[in-house]
């Protein structure tokens, strides 16, 4: 059935603004507007850097990347990372195929799902493998010589081959540069090799059940080996396109082939207004341009933005849910607004602030700058992030007299890591890939959890950047003095500048396809990018918007607005599991479904119930990562009331492990907390401890400030600039 989405068109007109006349709130101009990185209006001079370092773990991109990519920050957290470390022969889930570099040629595997309560994922099989005859350097690696946010080019010269690797597209794009031989091999037994009278179009049938279809924009002549599994061309050149052929439907076949002339050759993301999202493809060849949409993108495709058509019975399958089929050349993602506050959503219970107090003052009295004795910039940033989280509190229960205290812990804190004054560790520039790196990290990369290798940034980045945020409050001359160095540091996972004079690449974690972001830096997986902690993105995210309402910032609060928003969506889509498969709230096997909440890592290519740091059976941990740190934006993260009591009810068994952190405990009793106040306060008031990044007064400010119960989903009366958006 094809459902017709309309489209309301308009024009966008991208005007250049004085800086005497400030921008209005949430500019519906989202990008390249000036103020989105440390590169931005407030200086004329040149931006800050941290100083340079050359480090000794970091791979060389130059074995991959074509040279003239190298002058600009490259990517380190992107869909394709595979392909550019190591011998870039790992393979890369882009969506609807696995698809593996290797010696000239490019193997593509439409993978089937591997299921148990443990983990799900698809299996690499390479059904089909594409190379040329003769080939004089075999050997030879493939080049990436262009990428964006939804593509990414490979080329292998040695064959005169060129793949567009497009995100989506159902099809697999070779553009043959000149006229060579092909080989197409497979580990399967060849059942058909069927052409169309005009040798443009051949079906090729395999003893898995699969058919593969093959279309070529000139007529091409293939002959079939079996004993080799392999099939063969004459001398050819020009575009083939090979796509698997699903078998949901009997009509896929005639969908492909209306399809098949009209091919992307690269698409680009762009944040257009506040809480909108436009993917553009390039296109070449006559005809609409099909692709695929996952789960997610069916849900905030605009009904009334977007020129596109969904074609609801055309289906692939993929680990992160039915792919389905839609026609247009672009399409707007629209998401509900979130608001970014500094406080609690609903207010704090006035009848609590005396016990919140007596919890503060014993929490501020115990900070202690000098007696901080861990040099990780995780850690540390979780201790920084901490003390300003009391700010906020004290604010919020009126409670004033303690935070000049706490301001000078933050500033005791910060301004090393700022002024590059702190002996143990601190940030410098890689100039190699373009970011920051840690002075520990640029020579272990097992140090700082692999920020020398751009692990985790936005994690321990996110955390700094909150602190700093609540201290530019408090005291805007600190701010103003410490902008340059603050932006720097933001702008290593937030910038969208895409000028050649940028110091770092667009958004270094975030996936404009997939929504949400990734942390594994540059360490080659066989299962591609994971993420772990949402909360701890969604955390990164929020503390950027919170920089732009504490320097007044409208442009940055926009986008840190608008990725939060998107990272949110994600992880309440794909990190929480939902147990009534039948009402269509998971997305996964009953196999994974019955025995799990949460998923624990999420890869590109698989689904794992356990954490790098801790097995699956440790359900509090599993639980408190995706909580952490408890801020108020954590409100619209589980504004799921039935969803939070489930995976409290799933977690609560585990309490009684032997060894159980209290830390730990301090997050299933804040969930807790949501739909049962009085039970979380007296299980809260027995924790003899607490996470290094949470305290007592945190958790009562969290559960007196959960008001009479009720659910938010991030709009409506709590979304206090909604009226900006829709």
């Amino acid at each position: 059935m094809l459902k017709k989405i309309r489209r309301r068109v308009k024009t966008i007109f991208h005007k250049r603004r004085s800086h005497n006349n400030p921008p209005p709130p949430f500019s519906p101009t989202m990008s390249p507007s000036p103020p989105q990185t440390a590169d931005n209006h407030h200086s004329r001079s040149r931006p800050f850097t941290f100083p340079q370092t050359h480090s000794t773990v970091l791979p060389d991109p130059s074995t991959f990347f074509s040279h003239h990519l190298l002058s600009n920050p490259l990517p380190t957290n992107s869909f394709f990372q595979n392909f550019v470390l190591k011998n870039g022969d790992q393979p890369e889930y882009i969506h609807p195929y696995l698809i593996k570099s290797s010696q000239s040629s490019l193997s593509l595997s439409y993978p089937s799902l591997f299921k148990n309560p443990s983990f799900i994922y698809q299996v690499f099989i390479p059904d089909l493998t594409i190379s040329t005859l003769d080939n004089h350097n075999p050997n030879a690696t493939h080049t990436i010589s262009s990428f964006d946010h939804l593509s990414v080019t490979l080329d292998f010269p040695s064959s005169n081959l060129r793949f567009f690797l497009v995100r989506g597209s159902p099809f697999l794009t070779c553009n043959v540069l000149s006229k060579v031989s092909l080989s197409i091999s497979t580990i399967h037994a060849i059942l058909g090799l069927t052409p169309n009278s005009s040798c443009t179009k051949y079906t090729i049938k395999l003893n898995n059940t699969q058919t593969w279809l093959l279309y070529a924009s000139s007529p091409i002549n293939l002959s079939c080996d079996n004993i080799n599994k392999t099939i063969t061309s004459s001398v050819f050149s020009g575009v083939i396109r090979i796509a698997a052929l699903p078998n949901k439907n009997p009509n896929s076949e005639a969908v492909l082939d209306r399809f098949s002339s009209c091919y992307p050759v690269s698409g680009d993301a762009n944040l257009t207004k506040p809480f909108h999202l436009e993917y553009n493809w390039e296109k070449k060849g006559w005809g609409d341009l099909l692709m695929l949409a996952h789960p997610l993108h069916l849900r905030l495709l605009s009904n009334d933005d977007s020129s596109v058509s969904v074609l609801e019975d055309f289906k692939y399958d993929g680990i992160d849910g039915e792919l389905v089929g839609v026609v247009g050349n672009s399409w707007i993602l629209k998401i509900d607004p979130v608001s970014v506050t500094w406080h609690s959503i609903k207010g704090v219970e006035e009848e609590s602030h005396s016990e919140i107090i007596q919890a503060l003052v014993k929490d501020v009295d115990a900070l202690n700058s000098s007696a901080i004795s861990t040099p990780s910039s995780y850690f540390y940033g979780k201790l920084v992030a901490r003390a300003a989280r009391l700010a906020l509190i004290a604010e919020e229960v009126s409670y004033l007299e303690v935070i000049p205290t706490i301001k000078k812990f933050l500033k005791d804190t910060i301004e090393p890591w700022l002024e590059g004054t702190f002996s143990a560790n601190g940030f410098l520039y890689d100039p190699k890939w373009g970011g920051i790196v840690t002075k520990q990290g640029s020579l272990d990369p097992g140090a700082d959890f692999g920020f020398g290798i751009y692990n985790d940034h936005h994690y321990h980045l996110g955390y700094f950047i909150y602190g700093i945020s609540v201290l530019a409050k408090l005291d805007p001359a600190w701010g103003r003095k410490y902008r340059p160095q603050s932006y720097a540091m933001m702008a290593d996972y937030m910038n969208l500048r895409r000028r050649g004079d940028s110091h770092y690449t667009s958004l270094r974690c975030f996936d404009f396809w997939k929504l949400h972001s990734w942390a594994g830096g540059l360490t080659e997986f066989g299962d591609g990018r994971n993420q772990e902690s949402t909360s701890e993105a969604v955390n990164a995210y929020y503390s950027a918007a919170l920089m732009g309402l504490a320097y007044g910032d409208s442009h940055l609060v926009s986008i840190g607005s608008t990725i939060l928003a998107f990272e949110i969506k994600a992880a309440q889509t794909w990190w929480h599991v939902k147990k009534d498969i039948n009402n269509n709230n998971s997305l996964y096997p009953e196999e994974f479904t019955r025995d799990n909440r949460v998923v624990s890592v999420l890869w590109a290519n698989k689904r794992d119930s356990g954490l790098w740091f801790a097995p699956a059976d440790w359900k509090e941990c599993r639980l408190g990562i995706q909580l952490l740190p408890l801020l108020p934006i954590s409100e619209v993260l589980f504004s799921d009331v039935g969803f939070v009591k489930a995976v409290v009810e799933w977690t609560w068994p585990a309490l009684g492990r032997e060894g159980v952190g209290e830390g730990w405990k301090g997050f299933v009793y804040a969930l807790q907390g949501v739909y049962d106040k009085n039970g979380a306060l007296g299980n809260i008031g027995k924790l003899n401890g607490h996470d290094d990044g949470n305290s007592l007064t945190n958790l009562l400010w969290w559960v007196y400030s959960r008001g009479d119960g009720e659910g938010c989903d991030g709009e409506g009366k709590y979304c206090w600039f909604r009226h900006y958006c829709h």
